[in-house]
């Protein structure tokens, strides 16, 4: 417990989301919303909102998820845009491996990376793998095919898995379509947690 990884992992990703709050504002202002009526759409409260918006509340998924359904935006817009008031715009060419396309979201070098992922059935079996990190899921649309030790999992628009991908793990699309979803992944090694249905035979 006194190594720090947690407060490190911490600061990554305070970076990762860092400027959401007056992305949020100028989203909300943006569309006429008020506090009030945003308050009512999300069942967040209006302290909690103007918290948010103004950096005195910490960004968390619980709270960003009714958000950005509620603005009717993706999820990756409010993780991955660049900073309010910057107009530079550093895109990174996206990633080709495996079947699958990465689009990097984090800008910093190293430490807790975020990626929107859009996936492709393959002609060939998963080949699961083992690395150090440590791994979070979250699928956006389609569904997600992921094979992790011996469990074979489904998981659909919505829900999310996380685990310590020094246990062997694949994932991919679970039917023909493409799936899209966002991945977060950080060199720090934890314990399993896996929040899906077991795949249907």
């Amino acid at each position: 417990m006194g190594n720090g990884t947690g407060d490190e992992s911490g600061s990554e990703l305070d970076d990762v989301l860092n400027g959401v709050g007056p992305r949020l504002r100028t989203l909300r202002k943006g569309r006429g919303s008020t506090l009030a009526a945003l308050a009512e759409a999300t069942g967040i409260s209006v302290s909690t909102l103007s918290r948010l918006e103004s950096g005195g509340r910490r960004p968390s998924l619980e709270l960003l998820l009714p958000i950005a359904r509620a603005h009717q935006v993706p999820l990756d817009e409010l993780v991955g845009a660049p900073p309010v008031g910057d107009p530079r715009v550093r895109e990174k060419k996206p990633i080709e491996r495996y079947g699958q396309t990465f689009f990097p979201l984090t800008q910093q070098p190293g430490g807790l990376q975020a990626f929107k992922v859009i996936a492709r059935q393959m002609d060939y079996a998963p080949e699961p793998r083992t690395h150090e990190g440590y791994e979070w899921l979250y699928v956006l649309s389609g569904r997600l095919r992921l094979v992790l030790g011996p469990h074979d999992l489904e998981i659909g628009p919505g829900e999310a898995a996380e685990f310590d991908t020094r246990v062997p793990h694949w994932f991919g699309p679970a039917t023909k379509a493409p799936v899209e979803f966002l991945s977060l992944f950080g060199p720090q090694g934890e314990r399993m947690h896996v929040r899906a249905k077991p795949k249907k035979d």
